[in-house]
């Protein structure tokens, strides 16, 4: 098994493979994760382009990335690759992903309620700085978001409040 580099952890190194490989592809690479659900391990890279994302992008990134990570051994043990766009809902987690949504709607969940009780709010996202979002509500009152006071930062539809957690 090849050691991996040193200073980078698994996600920052199958970015470091992914990306390049992505823009050959005309795609952006919007995030990659790597998580252990129940026994099993999945590396989940997320790609998107403009005017909407086609399973033949998520075959072609398939192809694309699956043997250098299997040459380059980045990622311990046993996983499954699953490509996909990163959906309507999409989370909000890279300064880059704040900066490509400005002026959009954003639904927050918040790690601990208000003292009405609330867990969520939604509003245009206005600025990003320091690691803290600014959110517009419809009244033009602005609600300053640590991400760290947040269990997530996603698009808003409104079609799908309520649903779609992860």
């Amino acid at each position: 098994m090849a050691a991996k580099k040193k200073g980078k952890n698994t996600v920052d190194a199958v970015r470091e493979i992914a990306q390049p490989l992505a823009e050959q592809l005309g795609l952006s690479l919007w995030d990659v994760r790597f998580v252990k659900e129940g026994a099993d391990w999945f590396l989940r890279i997320y790609i998107d382009k403009e005017g909407g994302v086609s399973i033949d992008d998520c075959v072609d990134m398939t192809h694309a990335v699956n043997t250098p990570l299997d040459e380059q051994d980045v990622v311990p043990g046993t996983y499954t690759l699953e490509v996909s766009s990163p959906g309507i809902n999409r989370q909000l987690t890279r300064p880059e992903h704040f900066a490509a949504m400005m002026g959009k709607q954003v639904w927050v969940r918040f790690i601990r309620p208000f003292a009405d009780g609330s867990r969520e709010a939604v509003g245009t996202l206005c600025a990003f700085e320091e690691n803290t979002a600014s959110l517009q509500n419809p009244e033009g009152e602005i609600m300053r978001v640590p991400l760290s006071d947040t269990a997530w930062v996603k698009m808003y539809d409104d079609n799908d409040l309520g649903g779609n957690e992860e």
